[in-house]
């Protein structure tokens, strides 16, 4: 059974800085790109970033600059390093794989960390 478990949202003042987590279970995680897609009040899901099974990233232009993702093979983990923070982050951040790409989301969804930016 493939589970997918977010954590380390919360509520940050505009500029400030999270780091999410994704701890995967019942995949080959360290085979598989992984990613994170974040979806605001009243929005549609957006992806956000992109890894890799060998670490190459991509990132949405809103975020390039500010996040990072990444990963721990060993842990079956995901991070996404999100610094600079502005209100328009605010949405929840969802993690997804197996198979995430640019253009195709993967299988599998977590349930969601609420991320919220505000003064």
């Amino acid at each position: 059974q493939v589970q997918l478990v977010e954590s380390g949202g919360g509520l940050v003042q505009p500029g400030g800085s999270l780091k999410l987590t994704c701890a995967a279970s019942g995949i080959i995680f360290q085979f598989n790109a992984m990613g994170w897609y974040r979806q605001a009040p009243g929005k549609e899901r957006k992806l956000v970033a992109t890894i890799t099974m060998s670490g190459r990233t991509y990132y949405a232009d809103s975020v390039k600059g500010r996040f990072t993702i990444s990963r721990d093979n060993a842990k079956n983990t995901l991070f996404l390093q999100m610094n600079s923070l502005e209100p328009e982050d605010t949405a929840v951040y969802y993690c997804n794989g197996p198979g995430t790409t640019m253009t195709r989301s993967g299988t599998y969804w977590g349930k969601g960390t609420l991320v919220t930016v505000s003064s």
